[in-house]
């Protein structure tokens, strides 16, 4: 039988319920509670906003409507926390929301509700992008690429996108945390917006080691129980 998922209220009221039974300190446990609450919060109030501008959209970049957007967005992750920046294009506005534990970096497009919408570009595909370091050749961190990418130059776009994710405000943060500087740190924490704007994507964030297959002889076993 297929389990059902706790919601977020059946998750916050079993915790509620279970703390006080796990520490008679009922400071720690309001604590943790809140702090459990306002995390989830924080990860649902992420999870709408990435939507939104995935389907949404603004109407203008008047002061006042980008000023809207940054109040709203104030209110749930702090207003110090929250960078807004019309695009020179006039097309969208840059977002930044710098929270403790990550850097969330996105995009959201200005269209004018009355304007009929422009067709957009047929995207490339993406097809599989392996990428292995010089010293060890058999460890392969699985990326993409748009189609019409070249390997050669998707590799040097990689390359520099590393140099630029340490030197920002994240990369130094871990540099800071005694994050060791290396590819598979910088796999496993750069912005999925930073690849996607030079054509690239993450699949997995740990790296494989490479399988060579054996070819049986004809009339071999397929199996030692055979």
């Amino acid at each position: 039988m297929k389990s059902k998922s706790l919601s977020e209220n059946e998750f916050l009221s079993l915790l509620q319920k279970v703390l006080p039974e796990a520490t008679n300190d009922t400071h720690l446990a309001a604590a943790i509670f809140d702090r459990v609450a306002k995390e989830i919060r924080t990860l649902r109030s992420l999870q709408r906003f990435e939507a939104f501008c995935v389907e949404g959209s603004l109407p203008d970049l008047e002061p006042a409507t980008v000023s809207n957007l940054e109040n709203d967005l104030a209110s749930n992750f702090g207003k110090e926390n929250v960078a807004v920046t019309p695009l020179e294009t006039g097309d969208a506005v840059a977002v930044e929301i710098a929270l403790p534990d990550r850097t969330v970096k996105t995009r959201l497009k200005v269209q004018n509700p009355d304007t009929p919408p422009v067709e957009e570009e047929i995207k490339a595909r993406l097809v599989p992008f392996p990428v292995a370091l010089p010293e060890d050749p058999d460890l392969l961190w699985v990326l993409a690429r748009r189609e019409d990418l070249p390997p050669e130059e998707a590799a040097r776009s990689l390359a520099a996108i590393e140099e630029e994710f340490w030197a920002s405000k994240a990369g130094l943060k871990l540099q800071k945390d005694r994050v060791e500087r290396t590819f598979g740190e910088f796999v496993a924490n750069v912005p999925a917006a930073m690849l996607a704007d030079s054509g690239l994507k993450r699949h997995y964030k740990e790296p494989e080691t490479r399988q060579t297959l054996k070819r049986l002889p004809p009339g071999a076993p397929k199996s030692a129980k055979d």
